[in-house]
């Protein structure tokens, strides 16, 4: 499932180099050069050189200084039972299929096994706190778990919490200049975004690969799952990752139940 689920960003960076082709090949030439003599910073050596190429495109012209500045605008929350049954609702249930779910599966595959109900109950509740104040809804995302929760945030597991502790105070320091961030990104090839993501989840992609192809008894069942979730498939609103995992189950139960003749 998250190989599946990475597939299309690893692709990203090869996808820029038609595009964008000497910008993404310096990205990608950055992050091979780095990754062999100083692999903890072959990703932040793509990012500053893909940011020092955006920039070099003069993506503020045009721009008052002022519009750089970010600021404050109260807009008072309005609660309505259409919009709890329209929007909250199907909200919840893709939460949970399609990102708390797969989130789960990826940190278990990295061999962390989280107590459930508190987890659910501390995002749950950080939401409904949140939500007032127009803040999106906190959960388990898949990707992010597979950038934390990997090899390539830390060779030591007890220390890999470091990871999102830095991509928390990174969040941080991106809404201070949140205006300066959304017009650096609008105004640059979205590819290329994609591709610096993709290239930071390229071992990710290849450690799922491998655990779910090693064992050649679950290999079927595995290729399903990583073939449905990789499509894009939507069903009922729900995305590929959650039926990826329905049919991989299903594959995995049919192929090691053993039937018994009636006698």
């Amino acid at each position: 499932m998250l190989a599946g689920i990475l597939l299309k960003l690893c692709l990203a960076p090869f996808l820029a180099i038609g595009k964008v082709p000497w910008l993404a090949g310096a990205v990608l030439a950055t992050w091979l050069v780095m990754g062999r003599f100083a692999r903890g910073y072959a990703v932040p050596a793509a990012v500053t050189v893909a940011l020092v190429g955006m920039s070099l495109d003069r993506p503020f012209a045009g721009i008052a200084a002022t519009d750089l500045i970010p600021r404050l605008e109260f807009v008072m929350p309005v609660f309505s039972l259409e919009a709890m049954i329209n929007i909250a609702l199907p909200l919840f249930i893709v939460t949970m299929a399609g990102q708390n779910l797969p989130g789960l599966t990826v940190l278990a595959a990295y061999d962390y096994r989280p107590r459930i109900a508190p987890l659910f109950l501390a995002t749950g509740a950080a939401s409904a706190l949140g939500a007032p104040f127009g803040m999106p809804t906190i959960n388990l995302a898949a990707i992010t778990a597979a950038l934390c929760a990997g090899p390539d945030a830390h060779a030591d597991r007890s220390r890999r919490y470091v990871a999102g502790i830095f991509g928390g105070v990174g969040y941080a320091l991106l809404a201070a200049f949140a205006a300066v961030a959304a017009v650096l990104v609008a105004r640059s090839p979205p590819v290329l975004i994609e591709a610096v993501a993709g290239l930071a989840l390229i071992g990710a992609f290849g450690s799922a690969m491998l655990n779910a192809l090693q064992d050649e008894e679950d290999r079927l069942a595995g290729l399903m799952t990583f073939l449905v979730t990789a499509s894009g498939l939507s069903i009922f609103g729900i995305g590929s990752a959650f039926w990826g995992l329905v049919l991989g189950l299903v594959v995995h139960q049919l192929f090691h139940v053993r039937w018994s003749r009636a006698a």
